[in-house]
């Protein structure tokens, strides 16, 4: 999973059980710097288990079941969806509190299945976009305002 805030320009990446946090030499920690504020620094972004701050809305359909989240912050969370019985999967991004439209965005890519987005002004969500790739691998991100998230390493 990867949490990117543009302004700040941090990245998190998870892959394989490890967490690596990258951020602008302006904002890095000495080692003599406490502990604290590197833990302050690590805390801000989205853990891998962490519950949605978004309630999924069943917009993929009938028969999909959500099989990852990533948070943006409490703006909202992107959620990856899969259908056993298509092979399709699908990605949707929900606000947290709908209200006045904002820059959003949902995204879902595969080699064979090219890639599906959905951006612009909503109010509440963006998507579901959807490619059929069983026996593959997906690419998802999602995005509100000037946060984004992107996950990898989900094979159908």
């Amino acid at each position: 999973m990867k949490l990117v805030r543009h302004a700040a320009a941090v990245a998190v990446v998870v892959t394989g059980g490890a967490l690596a946090l990258a951020a602008p030499a302006s904002a890095s920690v000495s080692a003599s710097a406490p502990t604290a504020a590197k833990s302050a620094r690590s805390a801000a972004v989205a853990a891998p288990s962490e519950a949605p701050v978004a309630k999924y809305n069943g917009a993929c359909g009938a028969g999909h079941k959500v099989i990852d989240s990533a948070n943006m912050e409490n703006l909202g969370t992107t959620f990856l969806t899969y259908n056993k019985t298509t092979g399709e999967n699908c990605v949707v991004t929900v606000r947290t509190k709908p209200g006045a439209p904002v820059k959003m965005f949902a995204r879902l890519s595969s080699k064979t299945g090219g890639t599906a987005t959905d951006s612009g002004q909503f109010t509440t969500y963006a998507g579901p976009v959807y490619i059929e790739a069983p026996g593959e691998c997906v690419t998802w991100e999602g995005g509100i305002s000037t946060y984004s998230t992107k996950g990898t390493g989900h094979c159908g």
